[in-house]
C-alpha cells in the first residue's frame, strides 16, 4: 500500500514538474512575442517618419526571435514591413522578394490577417512596377479577407491602394471616390499617416480631374488647396517627412494653376531640398545595410526615379501659358541644374572620400595580414627542430627493437609503433606546412607499395581506440586490385587514418567499414573508389560543408566530447585535391556517416612486385658498408647513440663529435669515409664547421644529418660544401641508400 501511494505521489510530482516547464515555455514565448511586434511597430514607425537608420538593426533582431519561437505569423509580419522599407526607399526588387517570403510563411492560412496585409502591399509594389492586371488581384484577394474578418481600418487601407491603383491607370474620378471614402475611416482611427496620405491624392486628383466649366476647376482648384494644407500640416506635426516632401511638390502644382508663380517656386524649392535631404538618408541607409551591388542599384533607382519627377515638373511648368510663369519656369529650371550639380559633386566628393578610408583601411589590413604570416613562418620554422628531434628517437629506438629479435606479440606493438611514428611525423610536417597545401606547393611522392598493407597497418594502429570505444572495424578489400601500385604510401595512410580515425572518434558501440573496390583498369593504371562509413553520431546537413575547413568541428559540444584539433579532414581535403580528387560526404544526425573518394594508380612494373608484402628493395650494397669509419658530429646524446647503434649493426665503425669544434679537430687528426654532420649545435655551426673541414679535406664525403626544414635550405647546404642531406627522422633503409650512393658518387 505504502509503495503504490508512493507511486501515485511521484506521478503527481512528474506531472506537476511537466506543467510547470510547459507554462515557462509558453510564458516565455508570450515575451518573444510581444518584443518582436515591440520591434516591429518601431520600424515600421521609423519608416514613416524616415528615421531610417533604426530599421534594419530592428527588424533583424525580431527576425531571428521569430525564427527562434518558428512562428510563421510574426515571420510574415516581420519580412511584410521589410518589404514596406524596400518599398518606402523605391527599391521595388528587393521589396518583391521579402513581401513573397511572407505570403509563402502564411499562405496556407487563409483568413490571417498578415496574408492580407502582405497581399495589399504586394499589390503597391505591382502598381509601381505597372501590374496593373497582378496587382489587381491581390488588393482583391485582401480586400476578400479583411471583409470576412470585419476590420475595418485595414480594409479602409487596401480601398485606398485600390484607390491608387485607379489613379495610376488615369481613372482619376474612381480613385477620388475611393479616396474620399477612405478619409473619414482614417480619421475615425486616427490614423495619420494614411489620413495626410489621402488629403495628398485628393489633391493630386483634383488638379487632374478634366473639366470645362471654369468656375468647376476653380473650386476644384480651390478643394485641392484645402486637402494638400491639411496634408502638409499633419506631416508636420507627426514627423512624416517623405509624405511632407511630395506634398510640396502637389502644393507648387497648384499655385501655378493659380497663377502664383512666386509661390510655386518657393514650394518646389522646399520640395528639392527636402528631396535631396532624403537622397543622402537612402545613400547612406544602403551603403549601410545592403550589399555594394544592392546599393548602387537602388541609388540609382532613387536618382533616376527624382530626375524624371524633376523633369514632369519642369514640363508642368513650361507649359504655363503666362509669360511671367513661363520666366520663372526658366529660372527655376537654372537654380535646380545648378542646386543639382552642386548636390551630385558633394555626394562623389563624400563617395570618393569613403571609398578613399576603405583603401587605407584595406592596406593596413594587407600589411597587417602579411606580418601576421611571417610571425608565422617564423614560428613554424623554430618549433620544426623542435618536433623532429624527440621524433628522430621515437623511431630509431623502435627499428633498435625491432631488429633486436622481438617476441611476436612484441612485434605486433612495435610495427604498429614504427607506423604511428611515421604518421605522426606526416602530420608534423603538414601542420607545419599547411600553407604550402592549400597553396598546391607540396609534392607527391612516386613510389611502389602494397595498397592492402598500408590500410592493414592503419587498421592495426586504430584498433586499440576502436576496442575502448567498443566498435567493430571491417574492412572490404577487392582482391582483383594490382598488387603493388604506384603513388605516395604515408599520404595516402594520412588520408586513411584521419577518416576511419574520425569514424571511430564519432563511433560508440557500432561498427566502422573501409571498403576499397576496383572501378576501372587499363594496363598501366587503376581507378579505385575508397568508402569509409561509420554507424556514429552523424554531422548536420547545417556543418557538412564547415567541417573541411581548418580548425572546425561539427559543434561546441561535440568538440567538448569527443575532442581533436579540427585538422584532420581539412588535411584530408586538401591533400585529396593536391591528388586530383575530391572527399564526398553523407551523413544523418544519429545515422552515422559515410566518407567517399575515388584515386587513380598507376600499376608498377612485375619486375618490382613481390609476393611478401613486408619487402622493400634497396639497392644497397650491404657489404661494401662494412668496416667503414664513420664520424657522427650530434650534439644529443640520445641521437647520437641511436645513430651509432644503427650504423653498428650494420659492421661499420663509428666516432662521435659533441660540437663542430671537436669534429674539426678529429677531421684534422684522423682519416674517415664519411661524415654524417648536425646543423644546430653549441659553438659552431654543422655547416660553419663543414666549410672548414673543405678548406683542407675537399675530397670526404659529407652528408646533412638534420632535423631542419630541408626543402627551405637546400642550396645553403650544397654551397657549404655537403654531399647530401639526410632529415631526421629518416627510414633506416633509406638512410642506408643515400650513404652508399654518396659514396659511390663519391669515388666517381
Amino acid at each position: 500500500m505504502r509503495s503504490f501511494i508512493r507511486l501515485i505521489l511521484s506521478l503527481y510530482l512528474l506531472l506537476f514538474s511537466f506543467l510547470l516547464v510547459a507554462q515557462e515555455l509558453e510564458t516565455k514565448n508570450e515575451d518573444t512575442i510581444a518584443f518582436i511586434l515591440k520591434l516591429q511597430q518601431k520600424a515600421y514607425q521609423s519608416i514613416l517618419t524616415q528615421q531610417l537608420n533604426e530599421v534594419i538593426p530592428n527588424l533583424l533582431e525580431a527576425k531571428d526571435l521569430a525564427k527562434k519561437i518558428n512562428s510563421a505569423p510574426h515571420k510574415a509580419i516581420v519580412s511584410t514591413t521589410m518589404a514596406y522599407f524596400f518599398y518606402s526607399i523605391n527599391s521595388f526588387e528587393l521589396a518583391d522578394a521579402e513581401v513573397t517570403k511572407a505570403i509563402g510563411y502564411v499562405k496556407d492560412q487563409t483568413s490571417s490577417p498578415e496574408l492580407a496585409k502582405a497581399y495589399s502591399l504586394y499589390g503597391l509594389i505591382l502598381i509601381k512596377t505597372k501590374d496593373f492586371e497582378n496587382a489587381s488581384k491581390y488588393l482583391d484577394r485582401a480586400d476578400k479577407i479583411l471583409e470576412s474578418l470585419n476590420v475595418e481600418s485595414e480594409a479602409a487601407k487596401v480601398k485606398f491602394n485600390k484607390g491608387l491603383l485607379a489613379f495610376e491607370k488615369k481613372e482619376t474620378k474612381k480613385a477620388l471616390n475611393y479616396f474620399a471614402a477612405t478619409l473619414p475611416v482614417f480619421e475615425s482611427f486616427e490614423l495619420h499617416f494614411f489620413e495626410a496620405n489621402a488629403n495628398n491624392y485628393i489633391a493630386k486628383s483634383l488638379i487632374d480631374l478634366q473639366t470645362n466649366d471654369p468656375e468647376e476647376k476653380k473650386r476644384n482648384i480651390g478643394d485641392a488647396k484645402f486637402a494638400i494644407d491639411k496634408a502638409i500640416i499633419i506631416c508636420k506635426t507627426y514627423n512624416y517627412l517623405k509624405l511632407e516632401t511630395h506634398s510640396y511638390k502637389v502644393l507648387s502644382e497648384i499655385a501655378m494653376l493659380q497663377n502664383k508663380p512666386v509661390e510655386a517656386y518657393k514650394a518646389l524649392k522646399e520640395f528639392v531640398e527636402k528631396n535631396d535631404y532624403l537622397e543622402e538618408i537612402h545613400a547612406t541607409i544602403l551603403s549601410k545595410n545592403l550589399d555594394f551591388e544592392s546599393n548602387s542599384a537602388t541609388l540609382n533607382d532613387i536618382i533616376a526615379t527624382q530626375q524624371i519627377d524633376l523633369e514632369e515638373q519642369q514640363k508642368s511648368i513650361t507649359m504655363n501659358r503666362f509669360t511671367t510663369g513661363l520666366s520663372v519656369t526658366l529660372i527655376l529650371i537654372l537654380s535646380l541644374l545648378t542646386l543639382s550639380l552642386f548636390k551630385n559633386n558633394n555626394l562623389r566628393a563624400r563617395a570618393n572620400k569613403l571609398l578613399q578610408e576603405k583603401n587605407d583601411e584595406l592596406v593596413l589590413a594587407k600589411e597587417f595580414a602579411e606580418k601576421a604570416s611571417l610571425a608565422k613562418a617564423q614560428f613554424l620554422s623554430t618549433i620544426t627542430h623542435e618536433l623532429r628531434t624527440p621524433m628522430y628517437a621515437v623511431t630509431g629506438l623502435t627499428h633498435l627493437l625491432l631488429e633486436d629479435n622481438p617476441r611476436e606479440d612484441q612485434k605486433e606493438h612495435l610495427n604498429s609503433l614504427k607506423f604511428s611514428g611515421e604518421y605522426l611525423l606526416s602530420l608534423i610536417n603538414n601542420i607545419l606546412d599547411l600553407n604550402k597545401l592549400e597553396a598546391n606547393k607540396v609534392e607527391i611522392e612516386k613510389k611502389a607499395f602494397n595498397l592492402k598493407k598500408r590500410i592493414e597497418d592503419v587498421l592495426i594502429a586504430l584498433r586499440k581506440s576502436s576496442n575502448d570505444k567498443n566498435n567493430k572495424l571491417n574492412l572490404n578489400y577487392d582482391e582483383s586490385i594490382p598488387f603493388k601500385l604506384i603513388g605516395d604510401p604515408i599520404v595516402i595512410s594520412q588520408i586513411l587514418i584521419n577518416l576511419i580515425g574520425n569514424s571511430v572518434k564519432f563511433t560508440e558501440n557500432g561498427e566502422v567499414t573501409i571498403q576499397v573496390k576496383k572501378l576501372s583498369q587499363t594496363d598501366k593504371t587503376v581507378l579505385l573508389h575508397f568508402e569509409i562509413k561509420d554507424s556514429g553520431v552523424g554531422i548536420s546537413i547545417k556543418k557538412q560543408k564547415a567541417i573541411f575547413e581548418n580548425f572546425t568541428q561539427g559543434s561546441v559540444q561535440i568538440n567538448r566530447k569527443f575532442g581533436g584539433t579540427g585538422l584532420g579532414l581539412a588535411i584530408v581535403k586538401n591533400l585529396l585535391t593536391l591528388m586530383g580528387s575530391k572527399i564526398n560526404l553523407e551523413s544523418e544526425i544519429g545515422k552515422g556517416s559515410k566518407f567517399w573518394f575515388d584515386l587513380k594508380f598507376s600499376i608498377a612494373a612485375e619486375d618490382i612486385e613481390n609476393k611478401n608484402p613486408n619487402a622493400i628493395i634497396y639497392d644497397v650494397d650491404y657489404v661494401a658498408l662494412e668496416n667503414l669509419h664513420i664520424l657522427i658530429v650530434e650534439d644529443n646524446k640520445i641521437n647520437q647513440m641511436i645513430t651509432k647503434k644503427i650504423l653498428e649493426k650494420n659492421k661499420m665503425k663509428c666516432s662521435a663529435a659533441d660540437n663542430g669544434e671537436d669534429a674539426v679537430a678529429l677531421v684534422k687528426e684522423n682519416d674517415y669515409d664519411l661524415i654524417l654532420m648536425d646543423i644546430h649545435m653549441p659553438g659552431i655551426s654543422g655547416i660553419e664547421a663543414t666549410q672548414q673541414i673543405r678548406a683542407f679535406k675537399k675530397q670526404i664525403p659529407i652528408i646533412a644529418l638534420t632535423a631542419v626544414t630541408i626543402d627551405e635550405n637546400l642550396d645553403d647546404f650544397y654551397k657549404a660544401g655537403f654531399n647530401e642531406i639526410i632529415p631526421k627522422p629518416f627510414k633506416t633503409e633509406e638512410f642506408f641508400e643515400k650513404i652508399y650512393r654518396t659514396l659511390q658518387t663519391s669515388k666517381v
